[in-house]
């Protein structure tokens, strides 16, 4: 009995590892993401419209599912405002499925990053499930330094997107996709079933190291909040 309960703790703390290792490298692939996007002079996002940003989702590596044509699946995760600062949030983990991320040149996987442009954005974000493009329209978001595009995209939009595939990177309309709380990938990393609001709404939950990365990154770009 004593041996098959080693093996059994030994088996499960091998779980827990492989599971940090897996949200650790896609944390930092995240981190990698939101530096690229930004670090394009004339044609990334705009500073400005991630500060003005009440959340933001960063999903790497979505992969295009055989099972439907064009459809996507992968993770991602999910910032926002931290409420005792003006800081970030710990990141939630979000499962995606299915939807349209516009044009891909037949890319089996892409890089997107939703920015949410206003609390009513964030609150649809935070329900147990959310389509994109139904309740709430996802725009193409502007790229570049034109402050014109900035502010009108800032005040009439509520969820901006960005997409980049074999290298191409453009503001795309996603329509269809599913996003929803993966709570088995959240107790791996914070060691209970939370959902995105206990985790983005509450001060206490602190990012992992690797989390820790991507909030000091968006910290970075966008120090203050202007809304």
């Amino acid at each position: 009995m004593r041996t098959r309960m080693i093996v059994s703790y030994t088996l499960l703390s091998a779980t827990v590892l492989l599971a940090d290792s897996r949200h650790g490298q896609r944390l930092e692939d995240a981190a990698a993401i939101l530096e690229e996007f930004m670090a394009l002079p004339e044609g990334g996002i705009p500073p400005r419209l991630l500060e003005k940003a009440h959340c933001i989702v960063i999903m790497p590596d979505l992969k295009k599912g055989a099972f439907l044509f064009g459809a996507r699946y992968g993770k991602g995760y999910m910032n926002c405002r931290a409420v005792d600062s003006q800081g970030w949030s710990a990141p939630a983990t979000m499962r995606v499925e299915g939807g349209s991320f516009g044009f891909q040149f037949g890319a089996s996987e892409t890089d997107v990053i939703l920015l949410v442009m206003n609390k009513r954005g964030a609150d649809r974000l935070m329900q147990s499930k959310f389509t994109l493009g139904g309740t709430a329209e996802v725009a193409a978001g502007p790229m570049g330094r034109s402050a014109s595009a900035e502010t009108d995209a800032g005040m009439l939009a509520e969820i901006l997107s960005y997409s980049r595939s074999r290298g191409v990177f453009a503001g795309v309309a996603v329509q269809g996709a599913t996003l929803r709380t993966d709570l088995n990938a959240n107790k791996a990393m914070y060691e209970y079933r939370l959902n995105t609001a206990e985790i983005v709404r509450n001060p206490k939950i602190k990012p992992t190291p690797a989390g820790q990365a991507l909030v000091k990154l968006l910290n970075k770009y966008s120090p203050r909040e202007t809304n």
